[in-house]
């Protein structure tokens, strides 16, 4: 039985080192391929995956249609190069990808290479504080002109998409502030709070004190307020100590978070959203969405993008916008081809072909320049709704709240609980 009991915990402690070597020589790759360019982790890519298989999990399923151009560039440098991708981009359902990463990183026979990843909630706390992923940063990025670092660095974004107020025009409300959206007898469409969790986080930011203040001083201003409003924001502050929340005027953030969950109106996804809002029929009714299903609308007698307004585009618009949320591209901890990952991220963000499945739509913002499309007049002088006016300004002018991965786990173990109480109350 001894002699047994010692072998097995030998055993044990082989696995336990070759796991960890393996997670070593992971982040000695990353090390190594943060100082290369994208011809030279291409022909790191072709020496290490050629005729093998390459397996990746993603939010989007769009990275599926990167990995044969992808390929076809690495064929340019050896024309008899060839990667087995095909199932291999996996999109799990219900946010099932940090369970379907944990398990393969944690079990004996590790196939994801890499992820494409959004939430920045649960990416701080299950992936990035656990040491799951790694992150790597090309060169290429670094060096890029205009690149956008800041909140795109660590982890690294591949995109910003901005889900933005809108509403419809036929009616006889005006939206001209962001509190005119949650106050009386509105119901504003928007996906419920559990249904994409980055709507969770984007509640979670208002909290900060950045977005806070924007909400204090479009307040002041606000034609609607009333004193059952100032006394909830008096209210608010009791509430933020209870929660953990400090900043100077994290209060006022807190009073739109609690009205904007107690009124909005639950939808199952954008796209419903959209399909209502453009419609002759939903006069004086507004939506908080992904501004890209714009994109999509079919122009008839009853639907129309015309039908609709982008708050923030109007003259005189007080407030957020909308917010923002992020897709991250990382490394698992022991991705079995780390340095074709790393020459694909490399593609995927500092090139226009590697981002154009994504960079062809408006409303997705690549932080390298080089790699977007323009998409300013999308919608020419018939459609002036989908002209649209680009990540600067969207960030600045427009006062998009984003997602800060850090941030929302920090206040997440709270605040979770506190706006599910708010809707299930409602």
């Amino acid at each position: 039985m001894k002699k047994l009991l010692s072998l097995v915990l030998a055993l044990a402690m082989c696995l336990t080192l070759v796991s960890f070597a393996s997670a070593e020589t992971v982040e000695e790759v990353i090390a190594q391929a943060q100082n290369m360019t994208l011809e030279e982790l291409f022909q790191k890519a072709i020496e290490e995956s050629n005729g093998k298989r390459f397996d990746a999990v993603g939010n989007s399923s769009r990275g599926k249609s990167v990995l044969p151009i992808f390929v076809e560039e690495l064929q340019k440098i050896n024309p008899g190069y060839t990667l087995d991708y095909e199932g291999g981009w996996q999109q799990p359902k219900e946010n099932k990808i940090f369970d379907q990463l944990t398990e393969d990183v944690n079990g004996a026979n590790h196939v994801m290479s890499m992820t494409l990843i959004q939430d920045g909630n649960q990416i701080q706390s299950k992936m990035l504080d656990t040491g799951l992923l790694l992150n790597f940063v090309p060169k290429d990025w670094q060096e890029a002109e205009g690149v956008a670092k800041e909140g795109n660095e660590t982890p690294l974004a591949l995109q910003t998409l901005n889900k933005v107020f809108m509403f419809n025009n036929l009616g006889e409300k005006t939206y001209t502030n962001m509190w005119d959206f949650v106050r009386d007898g509105e119901a504003p469409l928007f996906m419920g709070v559990n249904s994409e969790l980055v709507g969770k986080n984007f509640l979670y930011m208002m909290t900060n004190d950045k977005y806070a203040t924007i909400a204090k001083e479009a307040y002041e201003v606000w034609e609607g307020r009333n004193p059952e409003d100032d006394a909830l924001i008096e209210d608010m502050k009791l509430d933020a100590e209870d929660l953990g929340l400090t900043g100077e005027n994290v209060q006022y953030g807190l009073a739109w978070v609690y009205l904007w969950c107690e009124k909005y109106n639950e939808e199952t996804d954008d796209g419903p959203i959209c399909n209502t809002l453009v419609t002759t029929s939903a006069k004086d009714q507004a939506g908080l969405l992904v501004y890209s299903k714009l994109r999509s609308v079919e122009e008839t007698a009853e639907s129309s993008v015309n039908n609709i307004t982008v708050a923030a585009y109007q003259d005189g618009y007080v407030g957020i916008g909308g917010y923002a949320y992020k897709h991250y591209l990382m490394l698992t901890k022991t991705s079995p081809l780390p340095w074709t990952s790393c020459a694909l991220i490399a593609y995927m963000t500092t090139t226009q072909d590697g981002f154009k499945a994504w960079g062809k739509d408006m409303g997705g913002y690549a932080p390298v320049p080089a790699c977007m499309q323009d998409h300013s007049h999308d919608g020419g002088d018939e459609f002036p709704a989908k002209n649209d006016r680009g990540y600067d300004w969207w960030i600045n002018e427009g006062k998009l709240v984003v997602e800060e991965p850090a941030y929302c786990a920090s206040v997440s173990g709270t605040m979770s609980d506190w706006i599910d109480g708010i809707v299930a109350g409602k």
